[in-house]
């Protein structure tokens, strides 16, 4: 699927004129006069990246910012203005901008950016399909699987968890082993760095498990 650079700027001449050098590049340009137009009609799931003004009518750049972090994470943002100053840039990056570029930018400097955001675009949805995928393992742990687990990546014994869960021992190895083969883990550190990885804890990998019935033996 063909990256798309989303222009979101209210000035139509800029919005024009890069979205021009960004086409004679080979890029897919979807353009927008304002932050709630973009918002209005946010794209899906294709890759790409947002050259993001700062100030504009309506929501701000950073406002726009803070909505997309929950509506489209993983799209890189690049703040272009020409109204910048240090604090705004600063605030911009604390929040995970790309990049943050004083209008008028040159195109060898906008072109080296927007290579940087799609690579950066890449890597995040790398690293969220693996997060995915690891949930759905988790999701698939019989209830009993995912106590062991809860238990497992806290540092508790076998003996621990054994005592804590009324089992015995060799049960706990059991599912123990199960969990590890079904995570593909190597090693108790690797489990340990999947969950955390995952923000779960140990209520939460309970939580997450779709079996609502009684925990097996």
């Amino acid at each position: 699927m063909k990256p798309v650079v989303h222009i979101v700027d209210d000035d139509e001449s800029y919005r024009t004129a890069t979205a021009r050098l960004l086409s004679a590049y080979g890029f897919a340009v979807e353009v927008y006069e304002s932050g709630d137009e973009f918002l209005a009609r946010l794209p899906g799931c294709e890759p790409g990246c947002v050259l993001l003004d700062l100030q504009m009518p309506g929501r701000s750049g950073l406002q726009v910012q803070h909505q997309l972090s929950e509506l489209a994470p993983l799209l890189p943002i690049v703040f272009l203005t020409g109204q910048g100053d240090i604090k705004a840039g600063v605030d911009a990056m604390k929040a995970g901008a790309q990049d943050f570029l004083e209008k008028p930018s040159s195109g060898a400097v906008l072109m080296e950016t927007i290579q940087r955001s799609l690579a950066q675009y890449e890597r995040r949805r790398t690293e969220y399909e693996r997060r995915q995928q690891m949930r759905t393992l988790v999701a698939g742990f019989s209830a009993r699987e995912a106590e062991v687990f809860g238990l497992v990546v806290r540092g508790h014994l076998n003996k621990q968890i054994a005592y804590a869960l009324g089992i015995s021992e060799r049960t706990v190895k059991v599912h123990r082993h199960q969990v590890m083969e079904k995570l593909g883990a190597r090693s108790l550190a690797e489990a340990v760095s999947i969950a955390a990885d995952i923000g779960l804890d140990h209520g939460q990998v309970r939580r997450v498990t779709q079996s609502d019935g009684p925990p097996s033996p």
